[in-house]
């Protein structure tokens, strides 16, 4: 079935779908998951992995939790680092929210979210635990720990993928941990980790409640301008680089017209979960006249569930940034779903 059929099959079953058929939600849901597929690679099976082995590394002692650096064993030969914050054994009276907490582009990879780069506005994962949240924040491969990730040689046709694929075994680590509430989880990332947020959320169903900052906008609206073309040979080249999604080059020519998915279907994917995109009418990565469209077209799962209310976007007057205003409201948006 072709982009344009599938996208008009999918709106009219939109149409009609209250929350009783769930099997067919479902498998439509599928049908949007092996798109995803068709552009990032086969998801590996985690049905037989056993629970993600943890090695403590260091640990720092901060005003109501302890930040943590950990290897998680998340495959045979594959790791993960990440820091892991835990709040202080007197808060841990009951089972805690958690939070997986996704970093944006740089070097410092982890780090980002805990403060430790020139980049401002980026603290999540810090300013979470600050409230009381369980947090784990991966290295997504090719930067931290993972910078010299081996992309050509690993077993995934996509950094994206080789990216949900540790994301989803920290939801298996948060899961598995006495202090957590398994039912109250969610996810939160800036740009690189506000898409990574969503990709993992659409493969993921235990992920309740979903963040994206300067995460996405749909494809057709995506440029960065001329520096695309010549730095990475189309308007959407850096999407193809080996740590995001070549296949967009080999595969689909940088045709957004044949690329399988769209963002308005990752987030129809995970509907009606609620879902916060910060997206700045100025961010020079993604357009907001993208995300206005795509969000239009996603509204409609939210609306035949009911849900209206757990989609929502914000649109600050600012550039490709996570101010701290916003951040709170997000906070605010993820306390409502986990802590209440």
């Amino acid at each position: 079935m072709n982009r344009t059929l599938f996208l008009l099959v999918l709106l009219l079953f939109l149409a009609t779908c209250t929350t009783k058929n769930v099997q067919d939600w479902e498998y439509k849901r599928t049908e949007i998951l092996d798109s995803m597929q068709a552009a990032m690679g086969i998801l590996p099976d985690l049905k037989k992995l056993p629970p993600p082995a943890i090695q403590y590394t260091d640990s720092v002692r901060r005003s109501g939790y302890i930040c943590y650096t950990v290897i998680l064993t998340v495959a045979p030969d594959e790791v993960a680092p990440a820091l892991l914050y835990m709040p202080y054994p007197a808060e841990m009276r009951k089972p805690c929210p958690a939070m997986l907490v996704l970093h944006s582009t740089g070097a410092p990879g982890k780090k980002i979210v805990d403060g430790q780069s020139p980049q401002e506005n980026r603290a999540c994962g810090k300013e979470l635990a600050e409230r009381g949240y369980i947090v784990i924040a991966p290295d997504y491969p090719g930067f931290g720990d993972l910078s010299n990730y081996d992309f050509e040689h690993d077993r995934y046709e996509s950094g994206t993928m080789k990216g949900i694929f540790n994301h989803i075994r920290c939801i298996d680590l948060l899961c598995q941990m006495p202090e957590v509430n398994p039912d109250k989880i969610g996810v939160i990332g800036h740009s690189l980790g506000g898409h990574n947020a969503m990709f993992v959320a659409a493969f993921d169903t235990r992920i309740k409640v979903i963040v994206s900052s300067c995460g996405w906008t749909q494809h057709e609206f995506y440029d960065i301008g001329p520096k695309a073309a010549e730095q990475y040979g189309g308007r959407l080249g850096p999407y193809a680089q080996d740590r995001y999604m070549p296949l967009f080059r080999t595969k689909y020519q940088l045709d957004p017209e044949k690329i399988p998915f769209n963002y308005h279907e990752v987030i129809t994917a995970f509907a009606p979960r609620p879902f916060f995109s910060n997206s700045p009418i100025n961010d020079s990565n993604f357009s907001v006249e993208g995300v206005k469209v795509g969000v239009a077209l996603a509204s409609e799962a939210y609306k035949r569930f009911g849900k209206e209310e757990n989609l929502q976007v914000v649109y600050p007057d600012t550039g490709h940034h996570f101010p701290r205003e916003i951040r709170e409201m997000a906070y605010k948006f993820i306390d409502l779903h986990l802590k209440q």
